[in-house]
């Protein structure tokens, strides 16, 4: 999984692939008389983390291609990180319907592909915390990006079920979203149909 870098990584990246392209590998030694060693380990290991470079062998690496690292910095990536908390969480609004219909109905594209979960009010710093880790944007309660980001929507309580293993709202109140916006009537029509007495 690519993720978006610091503009140190960025400039250790571009110093790498300008010198040695994707094919030709290179070795730590690369940065000996550029940064101290704590710093050049530091480097290394984020370029690694974050799938900008991959190994070789034990000490050479070689640079990931620019082309694949920009696409998959916009690849969809929510829905597998969040399954690594520990804290409790619920898809809910728009999200909640995308999962209920079976992505029948998608909120969301390259440019803009917004994610609305409820976490409990005390857990907020833990989820600001777990999502800036993994180097995904988010916000309480409104704001909006390119590409993926989250809406925080903070409670005091969560009702959840789990669906394809993301806890998200019951399909009860997901059909209640989902029938007070015309704009989700195919994704309300799919639900009802799909879950017949369970929809009622």
């Amino acid at each position: 999984m690519v993720m978006e870098i610091p503009q140190y990584g960025l400039r250790a990246y571009a110093l790498f692939y300008s010198k040695h392209g994707s094919k030709e590998s290179f070795s730590q030694n690369e940065l000996e008389w550029v940064v101290g060693q704590s710093m050049k380990k530091k480097i290394f290991a984020l370029l690694l983390n974050s799938g900008w470079i991959k190994k070789k062998t034990r000490t050479e690496y070689l640079c990931a291609e620019p082309d694949k690292i920009i696409k998959e910095l916009l690849d969809f990536k929510i829905n597998d990180i969040i399954k690594q908390s520990k804290k409790e969480y619920v898809f809910t609004n728009l999200s909640a319907v995308e999962i209920w219909s079976d992505y029948s109905y998608v909120q969301r594209g390259m440019e803009k592909s917004p994610y609305f979960i409820k976490v409990l009010r005390k857990d907020l710093a833990y989820w600001k915390n777990f999502f800036n880790k993994n180097n995904i944007p988010n916000y309480i309660s409104e704001g909006s990006t390119i590409g993926e980001y989250v809406i925080l929507i903070p409670v005091t309580n969560i009702e959840a079920t789990e669906k394809e293993g993301l806890k998200v709202e019951t399909l009860k109140q997901t059909l209640k979203i989902a029938k007070a916006n015309e704009m989700y009537s195919y994704a309300y029509n799919y639900m009802r149909k799909k879950y017949g007495p369970l929809a009622s």
